[in-house]
């Protein structure tokens, strides 16, 4: 899939640090909506954030920025591979 003859990818990506109750969930969403990109993002049991997320390269280097620039979210280690498209997937969410 392409967009405006730039590649479409999605990733999972694992993020962990002081990354819960921090509005990083939130603070994801809203890049995602604001920068185009596609996927959902939630909490794991044991203090990690998953998200998928899908767009260009430019689009989730984006995302990824505004997430870093959260106030009180410190990522120490992140995780991430590259995954199937969701070929419907019309939003970004938060999940539960």
């Amino acid at each position: 899939m392409t967009l405006f003859n730039k590649k479409i990818i999605r990733r999972r990506y694992a993020f962990y640090g002081s990354v819960q109750a921090v509005g990083f969930r939130y603070r994801a969403m809203h890049a995602a909506q604001l920068y185009g990109a596609t996927g959902w993002v939630k909490n794991e049991r044991y203090g990690s954030v998953t998200m998928e997320i899908q767009g260009t390269e430019k689009q989730i280097a984006q995302v990824l920025a505004a997430i870093r620039a959260g106030t009180y979210i410190r990522i120490d280690h992140l995780e991430y591979a590259d995954i199937p498209l969701e070929e419907d997937e019309r939003s970004f969410r938060v999940a539960y």
